[in-house]
């Protein structure tokens, strides 16, 4: 998965999504929730004073830049438990 830099404003809501070079304004009110994982399949102890069970997910509507006209783009992005940072769980389709 690729890490990105997510732009949130005074209250922690996501306002744009940097990727691969190019800033993805949010469009829409994103939709967050957690979900189950399996930790063992990505390390191999559980890390301590973290519950890494759950995982917190945002789906955003994004589009390319600050133009309002173009289309929005769904992203899914998975927090990452160790640094605090998220990362896009799919390529962006359309995205070229």
């Amino acid at each position: 998965m690729e890490h990105v830099i997510v732009h949130t404003d005074s209250d922690g809501m996501p306002t744009a999504v940097l990727s691969r070079g190019r800033e993805w304004a949010v469009g829409a009110e994103p939709v967050r929730w957690f979900e189950r994982v399996n930790w063992w399949e990505t390390s191999r102890r559980m890390p301590k004073g973290s519950s890494g069970v759950d995982v917190e997910v945002l789906q955003v509507q994004v589009r390319l830049g600050n133009n309002s006209r173009s289309a929005l783009t769904t992203m899914h992005l998975q927090r990452d438990g160790l640094g605090g940072g998220w990362r896009l769980r799919e390529p962006v389709a359309g995205a070229a």
